[in-house]
């Protein structure tokens, strides 16, 4: 046997090895044969470096340094989920998903894992990027960390696509937390806070070698990609494993919501027999077909719902409240608790909300109080323990005055929340506009951090997002930890800024109510903040999705002489305030007025790109037949219940072909 042909045996024993024993947790060799068949492999690779392969089993030793690491865009965008907390909340979600497609529905579910979620590109077989599931939009590609981790295949087996994406969570079993623990203690180093954060902080480390001492898992469960030949959930998590994915075997198909609900109690009282930690359980509907036809909402899968388990709860002492301003001027009362564990982690501020949750709680300093840590990440207080309360205690009494620049708080009619109305002056307001406006799903500006905005603002420097442009390197070189590099990269992140198109320019103005997708409907409305400034609130109205309150904030906010200033200032400066050219070609309004449903499998063009092309014309793609509805768009497999549905309401269905002639 040749040089080559000894190096690609035993690597391909290697894999095989690894897979037996961290996938099938059925190892076939001693971890002493394992090792001197790995450190042959590894001499041969020195001593022949024209052999090297990226993916060989050697490479799991890390030793890769990264310290910037790269934002990558997803191929397939990472969407969160919906959670539910009891039985009622699923057979709604039944009921909404019943209502959308045609047939019977089964549902796989899926523990919900307790990690850092990750995405992984395989191309021919092989691993090509792993990355952070970032914003859902983009992530940062921590490749060189990930391929230290050994339930992370290098190189596949069988019959896998070309290209594909495949999603899961990357864990720290508690058994290896524990013992890295035990080190950290021993060498007098403060413990790890709980195996969730380890895990994903480990991502982000520098040196891989430092990775790989750490023992990560990485438990599968989605896999993205065109022309996959997987008709359903449960298939793909089958064919994962053949692949040579670790895919958790407690994953079930199942045909009803007491099915679910069965799952779901024996998993809440066996999770901690798990080797790791879980926090829910995840259903799925399992026909990736009626996955299509159900989609998205703006954040999250309709086909998918997490059932998280009942919140723990611990008691503590408020020692004091305290109020946030942010950068909308609204005043946020903070609870500053006695520092207590609380699922993981140490709880040491719960947030108040408003004044009427003060009153509804009567909550006053000195209490010991209840908190709860449920789906929401930030702890919130439940109740009172009236039992402990001290004799001389005395309702809280809601500031009037803004704790920041003691200016007057207002109370608009109808809203929870007290605000500072100083827009210019609070520091805190002005910091915080500016910080969304450098934020990544705003004009995600590289090398500008949110502590540097407010060091900037501090040595007035800035005093809004439009200043940024005018800032030289030599302004911000003397500032605290920030070196030649580092100005010149804030300075040129600030340039490359100007690139970013209209819709983002539009979220990152920070105008109240005027989120990523409100920004999205309103740059395609009206194609230039010009046109947008001179809107009138009936105008706005009219606009899709644009309700009078929405509308009320975007002429509030143009009608600020301050504030058309600033939007001059952007565009003098060369910042995206239009619709770019490229993009308007692309666009026309011949479905304006129109609402149009999306129905089967098509051929020519897949389901995300005939309902780009009814948006790009103008018209509303809407997921159920109504009287409003204009036509249906129908492809192969159109459910029988949405056609009679479609012919009893008189509505015309157009088949594929028909709507694309239709745009010509």
């Amino acid at each position: 046997m040749d040089i080559k042909s000894k190096i690609e045996s035993l690597r391909d024993e290697l894999r095989q090895h690894n897979y037996n024993y961290y996938v099938l947790d059925n190892p076939t060799i001693s971890d002493y044969e394992f090792d001197i068949k790995l450190k042959e492999l590894q001499a041969l690779e020195e001593v022949h470096p024209e052999f090297f392969d990226a993916n060989s089993p050697t490479q799991r030793v890390g030793g890769a340094i990264t310290k910037n690491f790269n934002t990558v865009v997803h191929d397939f965008r990472m969407y969160s989920l919906d959670n539910s907390y009891s039985k009622d909340d699923l057979l709604d979600w039944e009921k909404r998903i019943k209502k959308m497609v045609d047939g019977d529905i089964q549902y796989t579910c899926e523990l919900k894992y307790d990690g850092a979620s990750m995405n992984l590109t395989y191309e021919n077989g092989k691993l090509f990027r792993a990355v952070t599931r970032g914003d859902g939009v983009q992530g940062d590609e921590v490749t060189a960390n990930v391929k230290t981790i050994n339930t992370v295949p290098l190189r596949l087996k069988g019959d896998y696509p070309e290209r594909f994406d495949i999603r899961g969570e990357i864990i720290l079993p508690i058994e290896g937390f524990l013992k890295m623990n035990e080190e950290r203690v021993t060498n007098d180093e403060e413990p790890y806070r709980n195996p969730r954060n380890t895990a994903s902080g480990s991502l982000k480390l520098q040196d891989s070698a430092e990775v790989a001492k750490r023992p990560l898992e990485c438990l599968l469960y989605s896999i993205k990609g065109n022309n996959l030949n997987i008709s359903t959930q449960f298939e793909g998590l089958q064919k994962a494993r053949e692949w040579g994915f670790k895919v958790p075997k407690e994953a079930k198909l199942v045909n009803s919501i007491d099915e679910i609900l069965d799952y779901v109690a024996y998993w809440d009282k066996h999770r901690h027999d798990l080797p790791y930690e879980i926090d829910g359980v995840v259903i799925k509907v399992n026909s990736l077909h009626q996955q299509d036809e159900l989609g998205f909402t703006a954040k999250a899968p309709r086909w998918a719902m997490a059932y998280k388990f009942k919140a723990e709860q611990v008691s503590t002492r408020l020692n004091e409240i305290t109020y946030q301003v942010g950068r909308t001027g609204a005043i946020t009362p903070v609870a500053n608790l006695e520092p207590v564990q609380l699922a993981g982690t140490i709880v040491k501020r719960a947030s108040l909300h408003n004044a009427d949750q003060i009153e509804k709680l009567d909550i006053r300093e000195g209490d010991e109080v209840f908190v709860e840590k449920g789906g929401e990440i930030i702890p919130k207080i439940i109740a009172v323990d009236l039992t402990q309360r001290p004799d001389n205690s005395s309702p809280t009494q809601y500031i009037s005055t803004c704790p920041e620049c003691e200016t007057q708080l207002i109370r608009p009619e109808g809203e929870a929340k007290h605000y500072c109305p100083n827009y210019n002056g609070c520091a805190p307001q002005v910091v915080g506009r500016i910080q969304h406006y450098i934020s990544r799903k705003a004009m995600d500006i590289e090398g500008l951090g949110a502590e540097t905005v407010a060091l900037l603002v501090k040595e007035e420097l800035i005093s809004n997002y439009a200043d940024l442009y005018e800032l030289t390197e030599e302004q911000v070189i003397p500032l605290e930890r920030m070196a030649e590099k580092s100005a010149e990269n804030l300075v040129n992140g600030i340039e490359a800024s100007k690139q970013i198109p209209f819709e983002r320019v539009l979220f990152a103005l920070g105008i109240r109510y005027v989120g990523e997708t409100v920004a999205k409907k309103l740059a395609k409305h009206y194609k230039s903040i010009d046109a947008l400034m001179f809107a009138s609130v009936l105008d706005l109205v009219t606009v899709d999705e644009i309700g009078e309150r929405i509308a009320e904030s975007v002429v509030d906010f143009f009608s600020s002489e301050g504030n058309r200033r600033i939007v001059e200032r952007l565009k003098s400066y060369g910042v995206q305030l239009e619709v770019s050219a490229d993009k308007l070609a692309n666009q026309t309004e011949k479905l304006k007025g129109l609402s149009i449903v999306v129905s089967g499998v098509f051929e020519s063009v897949s389901r995300n790109e005939l309902k780009k092309l009814i948006e790009d014309n103008g018209g509303k793609v809407s997921s159920s037949i109504s009287s409003k509805t204009s036509y249906v768009v129908a492809g192969d497999k159109m459910g029988p219940s949405k056609r009679t549905k479609a012919e009893n309401l008189g509505i015309p269905i157009l088949s594929e072909q028909g709507f694309l002639n239709k745009l010509k």
